[in-house]
């Protein structure tokens, strides 16, 4: 039997409210212990993560992190979430120091660090107040744990999209792109995958702490809900014909600080193309990677002739990434290029990298370092195209150039635009050989999910792949390799739930969460009002 966390309560009066009648929560750790647990959380969350992919373990990390927040003050949870987040996106984004040294890994880890101590407030106050509110089985270990994960949900909301378009590189979905529970990302949207995720890991905490609950009992919930979200079927997704793809990885050195001629880039994805023109069977299109060709064709007779060329010997457009003008404004683009006809189709970026392809609030930040800020010497402005191609024989793909990819929002205007297939072009050079590119790869697989859509992520140097609207791998290439991929890449016209539901379900999430933990808080604090007042009345009638 398990020895009482404190001592006995007395027994109460049959005038006692109900509300009183509720075991005060069992103190958390000393937040010393709390703080080591937090770091060891919050690390093993990134173990979760490609490269390792070990999904479990972003599970048992965020129950770790949970239960360090547990017991805690305002301060002690501003301590305790600053230390899991530093660790956690300190580990998670450490590519940012392959090119670009410490400052901007720092800079970007601490605004993260902001979000997840603040964030972490709630949840301690959740902590507190929801056993005490909803004392019984059902308020400990089902209410509480939704409410732990809507929290964490809401948290991830924000900085998701917040300041400056948000950063959502580190949402706890990511973790199970190739796990058993990635299907969910249909049904629920990757801000649900991310919930449920937290669920389990609220739950795990919830039970760990339980001491009125008899441990068989514990196991039967964990082991039921893990049983409900791993068996619950993958959404149907149906497909409508296919479209012929050759898509190009052309190993170009195309970083920050590479060292290259005007046109070297472009020859780069010539040269890798030449293996489509042995092919026997035409392609219906072909697809360059973002920055494919370092000279705008729109502005380079040079690259205008080389593109006209591919076209015309493969017979198809091609889909090829340039840096493209407007007058005054530059943008990111990606441009369906046809022999003879030039670009007859172009999307411009809507969500360019801030710090990187612009430089927000230029005269704030700019005196602050700018040997730094001179990296980023031009504004990129945002495209205000529509988001998808028209491929022939009326294909339409959506686009998503690199970090477009992470936008909720870019991905329902692709199906809302009729999008049957998404094709994201990316350069991934700048972060070497390190965890980034399968990242953003593990982002486009849920993409895949979530829209029930084929994704064709075409890199400069990888990871480049083809996916199945269930999320498997059609075909993929090695990093910092040239070469081609080609298939026949499925075409599908079906709304996933993830998709009618839109930002709904994550909007009900946050907002029962935060209704729940309101409820939970005024009665909580009525009750301590109540018994101060029978206190005094009792100390009164002593007198």
């Amino acid at each position: 039997m398990d020895a009482p966390d404190g001592p006995r309560a007395a027994a109460p009066s049959p005038s006692t409210p109900p509300l009183a009648l509720a075991a005060p929560a069992p103190a958390g750790p000393r937040l010393g212990v709390a703080v080591l647990v937090a770091a060891l959380g919050g690390w093993t969350m990134d173990l979760g993560f490609p490269d390792l992919g070990w999904w479990p373990f972003t599970i048992l990390g965020t129950a770790l992190v949970l239960w360090s927040l547990r017991g805690r003050s305002a301060g002690g949870a501003l301590l305790v979430g600053a230390v899991a987040g530093f660790v956690y996106y300190g580990a998670l984004i450490e590519w940012l120091t392959v090119y670009l040294g410490i400052v901007p890994w720092l800079a970007l880890t601490l605004a993260q660090v902001v979000f997840v101590a603040l964030g972490a407030i709630p949840i301690a106050l959740a902590w507190r107040w929801m056993p005490v509110a909803f004392p019984g089985v059902a308020g400990r270990l089902l209410l509480l744990p939704i409410v732990l994960a809507g929290l964490w949900t809401a948290r991830e909301g924000v900085s998701n999209v917040w300041p400056w378009g948000g950063f959502a590189w580190g949402r706890l979905a990511i973790s199970q792109s190739e796990g058993p529970l990635a299907h969910w990302a249909a049904w629920a949207g990757l801000s649900g995958l991310s919930f449920l995720v937290a669920l389990l890991a609220a739950v795990l905490a919830a039970v760990a702490v339980e001491r009125r609950t008899p441990a068989l009992s514990r196991a039967v919930l964990v082991a039921g809900l893990s049983a409900t979200l791993l068996v619950w079927p993958a959404f149907p997704t149906a497909t409508s014909g296919s479209v012929r793809v050759g898509a190009v990885q052309g190993d170009s050195q195309t970083g920050l600080f590479a060292q290259y001629e005007p046109g070297d880039i472009l020859q780069d994805h010539l040269d890798a193309t030449v293996p489509l023109y042995e092919l026997d069977e035409p392609l219906d299109v072909v697809v360059w990677p973002e920055n494919g060709s370092d000279l705008d064709p729109l502005r380079s007779d040079y690259a205008a002739a080389a593109l006209d060329s591919v076209s015309s010997r493969l017979d198809a457009p091609v889909v090829v990434g340039t840096i493209t003008a407007a007058g005054e404004k530059t943008f990111n683009s990606v441009l369906l290029w046809q022999a003879g006809r030039g670009a007859i189709d172009q999307y411009d970026k809507i969500h360019p990298v801030p710090f990187a392809e612009y430089l927000p609030e230029r005269e704030f930040f700019y005196p602050l370092a700018p040997d730094l800020f001179d990296l980023v010497p031009r504004d990129y402005s945002f495209g205000q195209r529509d988001t998808v191609l028209e491929l022939p024989d009326g294909v339409v793909a959506g686009v998503a150039i690199c970090y477009d990819i992470v936008d909720d929002d870019l991905l329902a205007r692709m199906i809302d635009e009729d999008a049957t297939v998404l094709l994201a072009p990316t350069n991934n050079a700048d972060f070497g050989r390190t965890d980034q590119s399968v990242q953003q790869l593990a982002i486009a697989r849920l993409r895949a999910i979530e829209s029930g859509r084929s994704v064709v992520q075409a890199s400069t140097v990888g990871a480049s792949a083809i996916i199945a609207p269930d999320g498997s791998t059609i075909d993929d290439l090695p990093l910092f390799t040239a070469g081609v991929m080609v298939q026949e890449v499925p075409l599908s016209e079906v709304v996933t739930p993830a998709h009618a539901l839109g930002r709904a379900l994550e909007w009900f999430l946050c907002l029962l969460s935060a209704g729940a933990l309101l409820v939970a808080g005024a009665a909580s604090r009525a009750g301590r009002a109540g018994r101060a007042g029978r206190a005094s009345q009792r100390r009164g009638e002593v007198a």
